[in-house]
């Protein structure tokens, strides 16, 4: 499970946005679908995800028509505040979003299209586990409108995925991708790299595994030790070595350098994409991410899901009793609200847009802090012609891996 929610005010029980909440319907709109459901908890995840003994009163049957509730009342609430409009993005995230039944999904995806439309070659993506993923699963998915697989693979290595406590059987990645790209479906997989006891050469070896997958999407993520996990408590008792910077630099120079030569192009920190075949210029990005990255409006939906509407944020409860709970008695499962100050909103834009391969605006940048661009330049972390040109902060292969310094330089 993870860990508190954030502190803010609260949240009301009809859901209702604030009355003069600056709307403007015109920005993208998407949908996450929280699907909370693992069969074991990973050691280094901290998502708010429950195992069959952790449900304590919800029920994985009855899932699908309580999220569905849920979209009733956010079609009500966005009504009231002039804010609905057609989905440009959707995406079912977890959890383990296969391990319900694939026509649940289905259902949920055509209460959400019901509810708010999709528009016109909007994506729709579900996140998978190897070992749930037939062709069966995929042609329900298919039929459904789902158009984008993406898998969570983490590494081709029998011991380093026994180190992140992945149960999956690394055989079953290639006939999941297989069974996706049969249906016609975009593939993403999944990696992350530092695990505990993972070498250069290991790294590698999933690099070239993911490679022959031929996918259209690899995210790679560095192992980051969160507070509260069983890996953390593993590493403050001295079982296993915390990760090395060291080495998870070299490890994402190695993945940048093996992609790039692939075909494939970074568009954001830990994410890299494959042009179509088609005009050969569309990459096969995630878009739903780059709403996030972009601070587009979403809802979330499900237990400790977050959602965005026009600077205003809010969360819902986190257990999936609770959330049922709440939804049964026909009140929103919000937990709480906040509509972050001018200072917060520039933070989260500087974090968020300056991690992507378009750069963030330098207008965007406080202006104290505009200065400091020309010192990032100098230490090599953004690149010179971009800033000078286009007036966007572009982050070089070395300002990648200090992309955290970059945003402190910007922001503090």
């Amino acid at each position: 499970m993870a860990g508190p929610l954030p502190l803010g005010d609260p949240a009301p029980a009809d859901g209702r946005l604030p009355d003069g909440l600056p709307v403007d319907a015109t920005t993208p709109f998407s949908a996450y679908l929280h699907v909370p459901f693992c069969r074991v908890r990973c050691g280094y995840c901290d998502f708010n995800t429950y195992t069959s003994s952790e449900l304590r009163g919800a029920r994985q049957d009855e899932y699908a028509d309580t999220l569905i509730r849920e979209i009733d009342l956010a079609r009500a609430v966005m009504d009231e505040a002039g804010a609905v409009r057609p989905m440009d993005t959707v995406f079912f995230g977890g959890g383990t979003p296969t391990l319900l039944p694939a026509g649940d999904l289905a259902r949920m995806l055509r209460a959400a299209s019901d509810a708010f439309g999709l528009r016109d070659g909007a994506e729709v993506t579900v996140e998978a586990n190897p070992d749930t993923v037939t062709p069966q699963v995929v042609e329900t998915l298919l039929d459904a409108g789902v158009n984008r697989l993406s898998i969570g693979m983490q590494s081709a290595v029998p011991h380093v995925l026994a180190a992140l406590d992945r149960t999956h059987d690394p055989e079953n990645v290639a006939t999941a991708v297989r069974a996706a790209r049969d249906a016609g479906l975009d593939v993403s997989v999944d990696l992350i790299y530092g695990a505990p006891g993972e070498s250069l050469p290991d790294w590698e070896r999933s690099l070239d595994t993911a490679l022959e997958l031929a996918p259209d999407h690899i995210s790679a993520y560095a192992l980051i030790i969160e507070d509260g996990t069983k890996l953390a408590r593993q590493i403050r008792r001295g079982e296993v070595a915390a990760p090395d910077d060291d080495l998870q630099a070299d490890m994402y120079e190695l993945a940048d350098r093996r992609l790039s030569d692939a075909g494939f192009a970074w568009y954001e920190v830990s994410n890299w994409a494959r042009p179509s075949t088609g005009s050969g210029t569309h990459l096969h990005q995630s878009r739903h991410n780059l709403a996030y990255w972009r601070g587009s409006d979403w809802w979330g939906f499900g237990p400790g899901a977050h959602s965005h509407v026009a600077g205003l944020r809010w969360w819902n409860i986190k257990h999936p009793a609770a959330y049922a709970q709440r939804l049964a008695l026909g009140e929103s499962p919000a937990a709480g609200r906040e509509q972050p100050d001018q200072q917060a909103r520039t933070l989260e834009r500087v974090l968020l847009q300056s991690r992507l391969a378009e750069g963030l605006p330098i207008d965007d940048i406080a202006e104290t802090h505009r200065e400091r661009v020309a010192e990032l330049i100098s230490d090599g972390l953004v690149d010179a012609a971009s800033a000078l040109r286009d007036r966007r902060v572009r982050l070089t292969l070395r300002g990648r891996l200090l992309a955290d310094a970059v945003v402190r330089a910007l922001t503090e």
